[in-house]
């Protein structure tokens, strides 16, 4: 969805589009993030995810699902398991908090993961 050289973020639904958003405010502080957008999750576009976190050396995964569990771990697994050596920094994952899905829309933004949430992950990677 987006080239960038520093850092890979790997999101796809609801979430890919608060990545996008984090990649653009991450270009002004002058972190070229490169977004990719899963599209499926069975099958995992291993190809792509792989080229990606080859050129970037960095890899955070959004998505909004909780942390444990989810389809985040199963990226973060797949890339420790098959291309580690290529990672310059920690694989870090952005999700919802372990609590209750809240009724309240006003209380939605509390519990999912934000823009500055990845924006956080991606500086914890340098």
């Amino acid at each position: 969805m987006r080239e960038g050289t520093d850092v890979t973020i790997v999101s796809y639904s609801a979430t890919l589009h608060k990545a996008l958003k984090a990649a653009e405010a991450l270009a002004e502080e002058g972190i070229q993030a490169e977004v990719v957008d899963l599209r499926s999750i069975v099958p995992l576009d291993k190809e792509t995810l792989f080229e990606s976190v080859k050129k970037t050396g960095r890899l955070v995964i959004a998505h909004e699902a909780t942390k444990n569990g989810g389809v985040g771990s199963e990226v973060a697994a797949v890339v420790a398991e098959e291309i580690i050596e290529y990672l310059d920094g920690p694989i870090k994952r952005v999700g919802a908090k372990f609590v209750p899905i809240p009724f309240s829309p006003a209380l939605e933004p509390l519990m999912l993961p934000q823009v500055e949430d990845i924006i956080a992950a991606v500086k914890e990677t340098f």
